[in-house]
């Protein structure tokens, strides 16, 4: 019987797990680094950052919801270059594979970014996060704009090159993310991050007035699972040799495996890692034994399985 290969492939990166953190989630990993090596996961893929450094938006920014919670931080974060010279140096150091998120208010940003991350060494892969609001566009966000994600992605694609791969993290918030992905694929995306947080809303009703300071919010946890499912699914479909980092509501292998089944071939676990910071090693066991208990001999078997037949 042939040894079980639990490796996979993200375009031309190559990663021994196909479990992530999720951008957002663990920031660069360190307080994570606290329960378990972050060598023995796929690769920490970190919150994303922008070209200058960022407070965040007001207080409060964050609530529960039923299965989920609702968050409005802003990308707080220290700005590209610091981050350069302090988190990638420690997730080097402590032999994690990285995958750098950046995110940007317009298009020229994107492209400053990656022309900074081009000559930096030991990055795995680019996760380009285009859902952010353009502030050349009245605020909307770039995935729901086809021309403006392409662009964004065509930048980005220009600057790097080919030596690293680019993952273009898509939002749900869309009519049709199969002609966003189509968009991103044709002006250079080696694979998909799906999906990002639904836009929400909570008003608490003692004050009865909107719970959060910047009023919307994004909506995260397994309320969302089923919207990742449908969206990883429509876009394998579409487009299955493309491969997706799936996302969403993951809490057990049962659910990294769903989005496998759908047809992702990586998965980050996010909002779960709050309340476990176990959460992606648990998840990461469960779902090899889920694989192997229904007689797959590699993750990649399983990939888009449930498009079987059609």
């Amino acid at each position: 019987m042939p040894e079980f290969d639990f490796s996979t492939t993200l375009g031309p990166a190559w990663f021994p797990t196909p479990l992530f953190t999720a951008s957002g989630c663990a920031s660069s990993g360190k307080e994570l680094s606290q329960f378990f090596p972050l060598r023995d996961i796929g690769a920490v893929v970190t919150k994303s950052i922008m070209l200058k450094a960022r407070p965040g938006r007001p207080t409060p920014r964050m609530a529960e919801t039923p299965s989920g919670m609702l968050n409005s931080i802003g990308l707080q974060g220290p700005g590209i270059d610091t981050f350069l010279a302090n988190d990638i140096p420690w997730l080097l150091q402590h032999n994690a594979r990285v995958i750098v998120s950046i995110a940007g208010e317009n298009v020229d940003e994107y492209a400053v970014l990656a022309r900074k991350l081009r000559s930096v060494e030991g990055i795995s892969a680019v996760e380009v996060n285009i859902s952010c609001p353009n502030v050349e566009n009245r605020g909307l966000v770039f995935a729901c704009d086809p021309q403006a994600s392409r662009l964004v992605v065509d930048g980005v694609r220009r600057t790097l090159g080919g030596d690293i791969p680019i993952l273009v993290k898509l939002s749900p918030d869309v009519t049709d993310i199969v002609e966003i992905a189509r968009g991103v694929i044709d002006a250079g995306a080696d694979g998909l991050s799906l999906i990002n947080t639904i836009l929400g809303m909570v008003i608490n009703v003692d004050t009865m007035r909107p719970h959060l300071a910047g009023k919307t919010g994004g909506l995260s946890g397994p309320a969302i699972r089923p919207v990742a499912v449908r969206a990883i699914y429509q876009v394998h479909q579409a487009f299955p040799k493309i491969p997706i980092l799936g996302m969403g509501g993951v809490r057990s292998g049962r659910d990294a495996f769903e989005l496998v089944l759908a047809g992702a071939s990586g998965v980050s676990v996010g909002t779960a890692t709050f309340s476990n910071p176990m959460a992606v090693i648990d998840v990461q066991n469960q779902l090899r034994e889920i694989l192997m208990s229904k007689g797959f001999n590699s993750l990649k078997e399983a990939v888009g399985f449930a498009h079987r037949d059609e």
